[in-house]
């Protein structure tokens, strides 16, 4: 392997893996955002229960 190879796999690794780290951002923003809307609704019905 030439030191040209190591680059573009270095460079190829590295992409994939920031690609990765943004999809878990994504799924933990999505996470937390459907926890707050499950709280809400639960919420609301405890409030509004008789």
């Amino acid at each position: 392997m030439t030191p040209d190879d190591d680059r573009t796999l270095e460079r190829r690794r590295l992409a994939q893996e920031t690609k990765d780290e943004r999809k878990v951002w994504y799924f933990l923003a999505y996470f937390l955002f459907g926890i707050h809307i499950v709280a809400f609704v639960m919420i609301y019905a405890v409030r509004h229960a008789h």
